[in-house]
């Protein structure tokens, strides 16, 4: 039986995939014939535009402008969403005692990760630049873009697992310090040490990230510049601070500016070590605590709001910057 069963769930998902995709050959077929009825010198009339752009256009509206309105919607009403309450959830976020403490948190996230980030990646993109084995250095500090937020978490949490002093320790760091005559520490329940166990996490991830862009961005520095910079007698240091920074400095603040936006996102890493319990907590994990596990749609909806709020700018930003060096 627990065979037909397999068989049959095969099928079902072959079925599916095969649905799919006629699905996507019938909209291709679609798009090229209206490319080919249309005709190249039709392509910037309005209704052209619309045949194109109106599929996208309404599949963004769809999946996200209308989420978007329907969350700020449900922001002004109470847990169950039909009573009206103004805006009593929003005067929750910056009274609570506990999202207080939650935004304290997510600030400490925002602060640190991308400046250590970026730090650790241009320390290190200047070291191995130019460098014998620069190639599987970089590749070294890349590998954890690679893992999963979770799996990266899982990681070091076996790095920071704690057992009372007299047992054995399988956490690295408490063995180090066992073997060295200390006494073994709660790193992920002890706030608010817990909060930055947790960000060398994701610098540890993002670190990768800044180093390969910042290393691309060091390669680019015009080499006249360079050339005249160590004729006129100026010392690595002064070629650093005088020469590759200033020359690297648009791509330092893009590097800042991205991994900002993902660090006001952060979940995986809260979520998977600590649960957001021992003071802990950051803005998306409690969205989805207050959405999810509490029911609470109206609270849930103005901390997703409130999300929205502080990565929009962030964003804008970074795009203008990005229109600007094109």
């Amino acid at each position: 039986m627990a065979g037909l069963d397999l068989l049959g769930e095969g099928r079902k998902i072959v079925t599916a995939l095969l649905y799919m995709g006629a699905f996507m050959l019938a909209v291709a077929l679609v798009v090229l014939r209206l490319d080919a009825v249309l005709g190249r010198g039709r392509r910037g009339r309005p209704w052209y535009v619309a045949v194109f752009l109106g599929p996208t256009l309404l599949l963004l509206s769809a999946g996200l402008a209308f989420p978007m309105l329907r969350t700020l919607y449900l922001s002004f009403f109470d847990a169950a969403g039909d009573s009206f309450v103004g805006v009593d959830n929003y005067a929750w976020i910056v009274t609570d005692d506990d999202t207080l403490l939650m935004l304290r948190n997510t600030l400490l996230w925002v602060v640190c990760v991308p400046l250590a980030s970026t730090v650790v990646g241009l320390a290190y993109a200047v070291l191995v630049n130019n460098s014998r084995r620069e190639r599987l250095a970089t590749t070294l500090i890349f590998m954890p873009m690679a893992i999963s937020f979770v799996g990266a978490t899982i990681i070091w949490k076996f790095v920071y697992a704690y057992r009372d002093a007299g047992q054995d320790q399988i956490g690295l760091l408490n063995q180090v310090i066992v073997a060295v005559g200390g006494r073994p520490q709660r790193f992920l329940t002890d706030a608010p040490g817990n909060t930055f166990y947790m960000i060398v996490t994701l610098v540890w991830i993002q670190a990768g990230f800044a180093t390969v862009v910042l290393s691309a961005a060091i390669k680019n520095v015009p080499v006249e510049i360079a050339e005249a910079a160590r004729l006129d007698g100026a010392g690595p240091r002064q070629m650093f601070w005088w020469v590759t920074m200033p020359s690297i400095r648009p791509t330092v603040v893009v590097v800042i500016v991205t991994i900002t936006i993902a660090t006001l996102k952060v979940f995986d890493i809260v979520r998977t070590s600590t649960g957001g319990q021992f003071e802990s907590s950051v803005l998306a994990l409690e969205m989805y605590n207050q959405a999810f596990r509490s029911y609470d749609s109206g609270r849930g909806s103005a901390l997703a709001v409130l999300l929205f709020v502080l990565v929009v700018p962030i964003a804008l930003l970074q795009l203008r910057r990005l229109r600007r060096n094109t």
